[in-house]
């Protein structure tokens, strides 16, 4: 699957004239909705259409959509800081990211390849669990990435996981998608082991995420990688992920580290287990 330049120019080719579409909130209520059961409404002349944010197959479908909703209404900067703070804590290390060997993990429509892809970097690589993501991405963002998967990572075969293995990853990247049961526990153990020891990785969720009143599987993953000797931590940083749909600031963690080991920690292995 892999090319044979270390380093590819990247060039997307970006529809000029991308559709515009009617989207309506909600009216606030006195009980906001979480953010996995926000919704809104796609208005046209024969009616709305009630679409959930989390409903990802529908959105994609819609060329223009997911950037009108999630960045010109909402002013989601995730995709760039996550960027930012990786390729800063590189530099500082004294690596390079054009260097970088980079699994996306949950890619979507390649928003956070878009961002990594301005560093230049050595390889990058998309994985999501819907074909809509994949559709979307060649359609709107052709050539950003060397490779797009669309497999469950829970339920990966030896040969497949085997070829993902000839890609080398150095990094591993999720931005905006962990959490609210979008990628599984076990779905996040498989793409850690994809990355070589001393490897990057980078990383949003929720803020909520890291207190330890949330016991969710996935939040007590989080918490014990950062704090734990598997993970170097080098950028822990709160900031505005996005406005909700009534203008309400949301904050989320931008994380990055460094691989330390291969093997998980007991205390993530017995909460895949459970």
């Amino acid at each position: 699957m892999q090319t044979s330049n270390d380093h590819v120019r990247r060039t997307t080719v970006r529809p000029l004239d991308l559709p515009r579409h009617r989207i309506e909130f909600p009216p606030p209520a006195d009980d906001e909705l979480d953010q996995d059961e926000a919704f809104f409404y796609l208005a046209n002349g024969h009616g709305r259409t009630r679409v959930r944010f989390h409903d990802y197959e529908a959105i994609y479908r819609r060329q223009g959509l997911y950037e009108q909703l999630f960045y010109e209404r909402l002013k989601c900067q995730s995709p760039r800081k996550v960027a930012d703070v990786l390729g800063q804590a590189v530099m500082q290390s004294h690596g390079q990211p054009s260097e970088l060997r980079v699994l996306d993990l949950g890619a979507g429509n390649g928003m956070a390849g878009e961002a990594l892809a301005s560093f230049g970097v050595s390889r990058l690589v998309g994985v999501d669990i819907i074909d809509e993501a994949r559709k979307a991405t060649l359609r709107d963002r052709p050539g950003l990435y060397d490779h797009y998967y669309v497999e469950d990572f829970c339920d990966l075969d030896d040969e497949l996981y085997a070829e993902l293995q000839t890609w080398s990853f150095s990094c591993l990247v999720s931005v905006a998608a962990l959490g609210f049961g979008d990628i599984p526990p076990a779905a996040v153990a498989t793409a850690l082991s994809l990355v070589e020891a001393d490897g990057w990785l980078a990383f949003n969720i929720k803020e909520t995420f890291l207190d330890a009143s949330d016991t969710s599987g996935f939040s007590a993953m989080v918490r014990e990688l950062i704090f734990s000797e598997y993970l170097d931590l080098y950028h822990l940083e709160r900031y505005q992920h996005r406005l909700s749909i009534h203008g309400k600031p949301l904050s989320y963690f931008a994380i990055v580290g460094r691989k330390c080991r291969d093997e998980l920690p007991e205390s993530v292995r017995e909460i895949l287990a459970a």
